[in-house]
């Protein structure tokens, strides 16, 4: 009796293994593309704060240096590119309100506005998403 009961107990065990591995296939199946997009949405967004980061860090930087006494807009155009540059933001453009700013006179604003696509600077699938340009914008007192 003993030797009957013993022999039907693997099989059902085995059974029932081929099936949780089944199942859990299939879970995986359905999970993984849910998890490959989450990954590779997480990179493009960490992608996009840094874009926005470094326009803001160039738009200040530029502004700080336009706003010096002694500048010239190409010297802030310069400082501002050469960070961009070191960022690796692509097809960036550098605008100054007003477009010379020699041309302010003390206690008066100037503005730096600096404009990215994200299409050209996305590192997984710009072609994929919808193009926006980023723009950063510094206000700053002349000295």
């Amino acid at each position: 009796m003993n030797r009957f009961l013993n022999s039907a107990s693997p099989r059902r065990s085995r059974s029932t293994a081929s099936v949780r591995r089944g199942a859990a296939a299939v879970e995986f199946a359905v999970c993984l593309p849910v998890l490959v997009l989450l990954v590779f949405g997480a990179i493009e967004g960490a992608s996009f704060i840094f874009l926005k980061q470094s326009l803001n860090v160039a738009a200040y930087e530029g502004c700080r240096e336009a706003i010096r006494n002694s500048a010239a807009t190409a010297e802030a155009t310069s400082r501002a590119d050469a960070i961009l540059v070191a960022r690796n933001v692509n097809d960036a453009t550098v605008r100054f309100i007003p477009a010379d700013v020699t041309t302010v006179s003390r206690g008066e604003k100037i503005i730096l506005e600096i404009t990215a696509p994200t299409r050209t600077n996305s590192p997984l699938a710009g072609q994929f998403i919808n193009n926006r340009d980023l723009v950063s914008r510094v206000v700053m007192v002349k000295e």
